[in-house]
C-alpha cells in the first residue's frame, strides 16, 4: 500500500458537528472549545456558519464566537458563508477563510439551498469575488458526492460538473461530502478516478459521514488514491439538517488513532482531542459516537468500580 508521509486534518466540529444539535450550546461554551482545539495541534478549524439563524439556529452567534476565540497565528480560523449578506458579517468578524457550499444532488440543493444547481452559482461567484477581493481563501463544499437522500446514488459526472464551475470561480479547495454517509471504498475508487483524470489531488478535501461505518474503510481508500487532506469532527458530531437519517462526521480522534497506527503523520495530540470532546459530551449531555470516546468512558467506569 502507497502511503502518504504526512497529511491534514480539518476539524469541523464546531460548525458542522454543533449545527444539528438540538441542545443549546452557550457562545462561551463554544468559544471554550474552539480554544482547546486550538491547543490540539490542528492547524484548521471551521468555527462557525453565517447562515441566517432562522435556518440553523444553534450558530446565531456567529459573530460574538469568532471575535471572542483566542487565535494562533498558525491556526486557520474558517467560516460558512451562503451569500453577500453572510460574506460582510463574516468579514466584520475576521474570518481567515471562507467556505462556500451547494450539492451534486439537484434535489437535496434545492432542499439545502432552497434553489436549483444552475441559480446557485451565481450567488456563489459574487461570494467567491467578495471574499478574494478581500484577500481570503475560499473552500468550496460539494455534498452529495456519492448518494442523496431523495435521489440515491450521484454519477461522477454530477460532481465533475460542480467541480468545474467552483474552481472557475476561483475556489481554491473543494472538499468532497458524502453527506448520508452511504459510500463504500469502490465508490470513493470510482468517483476520484474520474476527478484526478482532470485535476491534481492538491485541489480536494475528502468528507464523510460515518452513518453506515464506512467512513474508515473510505478515507484508507482515499489515501491509496492519494488524497491528504480529510474533515472530521471531533466525537464524530454532526448531520446534515436537509438530509434525513444522516449521522455525524467521522470522529477526528477515531480519525486520528487510524493515522497515529499508521505511522502517517498529522502533528495532532490525540489526547488533547479527546479532552475537547469529553468537554463537548459534557455540555451536550449525552455521549458522543466516536470509538475512542467510548473505550475512555469503559476505562473511566472499570476505574470507579
Amino acid at each position: 500500500m502507497q502511503l502518504p508521509k504526512q497529511v491534514m486534518i480539518k476539524e469541523v466540529g464546531p460548525r458542522d458537528g454543533l449545527q444539528n444539535e438540538k441542545t443549546h450550546i452557550s457562545t462561551a461554551d463554544k468559544v471554550q472549545l474552539v480554544n482547546l482545539l486550538g491547543q490540539t495541534g490542528l492547524n484548521y478549524i471551521e468555527v462557525t456558519s453565517f447562515v441566517h439563524p432562522k435556518w440553523i439556529p444553534q450558530l446565531a452567534d456567529a459573530v460574538e464566537v469568532l471575535q471572542a476565540i483566542k487565535r494562533h497565528k498558525d491556526i486557520t480560523y474558517a467560516a460558512l458563508v451562503p451569500n453577500m449578506r453572510g460574506l460582510e458579517r463574516a468579514l466584520q468578524a475576521e474570518v481567515d477563510e471562507v467556505s462556500i457550499f451547494m450539492s451534486a444532488s439537484e434535489s437535496h440543493n434545492q432542499s439545502n439551498i432552497n434553489k436549483p444547481i444552475e441559480d446557485t452559482f451565481p450567488i456563489l461567484k459574487e461570494v467567491v469575488v467578495g471574499a478574494k477581493a478581500a484577500k481570503k481563501h475560499v473552500r468550496g463544499y460539494i455534498s452529495t458526492v456519492i448518494g442523496c437522500p431523495y435521489e440515491g446514488y450521484i454519477h461522477p459526472d454530477k460532481v465533475l460538473r460542480v467541480t468545474e464551475k467552483l474552481l472557475e470561480m476561483g475556489v481554491t479547495e473543494i472538499s468532497l461530502g458524502d453527506t448520508i454517509g452511504v459510500g463504500v471504498p469502490t465508490q470513493v475508487e470510482f468517483l476520484l478516478e474520474e476527478l484526478l483524470k482532470r485535476y491534481p489531488a492538491e485541489k480536494f478535501a475528502m468528507h464523510f459521514h460515518d452513518t453506515r461505518g464506512t467512513a474508515l474503510a473510505n478515507i484508507i481508500k482515499s489515501l491509496e488514491m492519494g488524497m491528504t487532506k480529510f474533515d472530521s469532527a471531533l466525537g464524530g458530531l454532526g448531520g446534515c439538517p436537509y438530509a434525513k437519517g444522516a449521522s455525524g462526521n467521522v470522529a477526528t480522534e477515531d480519525v486520528l488513532y487510524l493515522f497515529d497506527e499508521m505511522g502517517i503523520e498529522t502533528g495532532i495530540d490525540r489526547q488533547k482531542v479527546l479532552e475537547a470532546a469529553l468537554f463537548i459530551e459534557e455540555k451536550l449531555g449525552k455521549a458522543v459516537a466516536s470509538k475512542q470516546m467510548a473505550i475512555v468512558r469503559n476505562e473511566r467506569s472499570a476505574n470507579q468500580r
